[in-house]
């Protein structure tokens, strides 16, 4: 469905992401369809789940940008009627609240990502864009390159750079950060990263948190952090709250 697109940072000549925007604020949502449409998304605007669902009529979404709290129906209980019109839909949550709780119910219904009211636009653009990156609609980018935020990572040069920076790492740091990478906005758990980075073959959590201090102490340093502790959880790479704006 999202092959050859492009989002916020696409060029090129490919069709332009199309975004659907659900929110029942309407300054918010003027503010959010204008700036993704200046950023080069094709966006429709929504109050509420009625509405979003008549938007899909001619109009198919690469990604939703949902408000949690609706009124009459809520973004959690939305996220199904979407995918059941559009399958495997990505969705970006907009929520007031940002407890573990919220998280966790996000979650559930797949969310793949959220942003916490009050946030900044290029925060929205950021996250929206490495959604698409992950869920394979900026194909059109070098496959190589992972990038988020001021982050990169080469893989096949096997380097990594903060805002144009070199940052050295070892072999299981560079694992470990690419697959922070690759599920950027995503919460990651410390038996997902003992399986995915250490292949199974250590299952004491205190060596992730080891190499995630390693890790902050290198990509972090003196910038705003990317790097998080989700308590209870496992840890996520994302923008911090306010970041861009």
């Amino acid at each position: 469905m999202r092959e050859g697109l492009s989002g916020g940072t696409g060029t090129g000549g490919e069709a332009p992401a199309k975004a659907l925007i659900v929110e029942d604020d309407p300054n918010i949502l003027e503010l959010l369809t204008a700036s993704l449409e200046l950023s080069g998304f094709t966006a429709r605007g929504a109050a509420d789940a009625g509405s979003a669902l008549a938007a899909l009529d001619g109009f198919t979404p690469d990604i939703a940008v949902l408000d949690v709290t609706l009124p009459g129906r809520s973004g959690l209980e939305l996220v199904g009627d979407l995918r059941g019109v559009v399958p495997g839909l990505p969705v970006l949550f907009l929520t007031a609240r940002d407890t573990v709780q919220d998280r966790i119910a996000g979650l559930r219904v797949g969310a793949d990502d959220y942003v916490t009211k009050p946030f900044s636009l290029e925060e929205v653009v950021l996250r929206l864009n490495a959604i698409l990156r992950r869920t394979g609609a900026r194909e059109d980018e070098d496959p190589g390159i992972l990038r988020y935020a001021d982050l990169e990572l080469d893989e096949e040069a096997h380097l990594v750079r903060r805002a144009g920076a070199p940052i050295r790492l070892s072999p299981t740091e560079f694992s470990l950060l690419r697959y922070l990478m690759v599920n950027s906005g995503k919460v990651v758990t410390k038996p997902q990263i003992l399986d995915r980075v250490w292949g199974g073959e250590n299952s004491d959590s205190r060596v992730v948190e080891a190499y995630i201090s390693y890790l902050r102490r290198k990509v972090d340093a003196d910038r705003d952090p990317l790097i998080h502790t989700v308590r209870g959880i496992g840890y996520s790479l994302r923008l911090p709250a306010g970041a861009g704006g």
